[in-house]
């Protein structure tokens, strides 16, 4: 075989190679020539400002409003996915204590995008960290890398699902800032509607990109903090009275 004829079959090796299956429906080629997601500003970074000092311990109305809009059971069992969860903290030097909602923190460098070999996870131009529940192939590497232990894994059939969020079983998943009520044109999350709705006023949500906007105001004025922050991945959610 001369060097042309071998280099030939060569470069059609490595072409039926970047064809190949991942997964059922899954190719390497695909996911190489993927499309940024569309509608998504990149001038644009969306985010949360959560004030710990009127988040009051045991109300769970950010919980209940994020599973309602997405379709979430409302139990506790370990297999059960949950978006938002409530944790409390205490400091043990002063005794303080603070009831703290935790979510992803849709990270500028997100671990989970890093570590997911089918590109499921991705973060969009706006900051939104996602997972595409046709690509995800259910290896949970994600969910080993993140630090926040905020994605959830389906394990069991579902019914009765929101138009809006599809979700699947043998799919991973995790808070999405609503971007369905984002991309309809809307400018605020379920739990921070239903936290407004309470009187208690924790949970602001929007542009941290633009300077005249509550969020970044907020942020400005505020020593806020960010959950490990040591690990230098950049979250979009901070946290006020830590």
């Amino acid at each position: 075989m001369s060097p042309d004829t071998k280099r030939r079959a060569f470069l059609g090796s490595v072409a039926a190679f970047g064809g190949a299956l991942l997964a059922p429906g899954i190719h390497l080629i695909e996911v190489a020539n993927a499309a940024p997601s569309a509608g998504a500003d990149a001038k644009v970074r969306w985010g949360l400002l959560i004030d710990t000092t009127k988040c009051a311990p045991g109300c769970n109305d950010c919980v209940t409003a994020c599973n309602t809009e997405n379709g979430l059971q409302a139990d506790t069992r370990a297999t059960t996915p949950q978006w938002i969860r409530k944790v409390e903290i205490k400091e043990i030097k002063t005794g303080r204590t603070a009831s703290v909602p935790v979510m992803c923190q849709h990270c500028a460098e997100p671990p989970c995008v890093d570590v997911c070999p089918t590109g499921a996870s991705f973060k969009r131009a706006d900051g939104i960290v996602l997972v595409d529940r046709h690509s995800c192939i259910g290896c949970r590497y994600c969910m080993m890398a993140c630090p926040y232990k905020a994605r959830s894994f389906v394990h069991e059939p579902l019914t009765d699902q929101q138009p809006d969020v599809p979700r699947g079983k043998g799919c991973v998943e995790s808070c999405t800032l609503c971007v369905h009520r984002i991309d309809r044109g809307e400018r605020v999350t379920a739990c921070a509607e239903a936290c407004t709705k309470a009187g208690h006023d924790a949970i602001l949500f929007g542009d941290l990109n633009d300077p005249d906007s509550a969020i970044a105001k907020r942020v400005r004025e505020i020593r806020s903090t960010q959950l490990r922050a040591d690990l230098r991945l950049d979250p979009g959610v901070r946290y006020e009275g830590l």
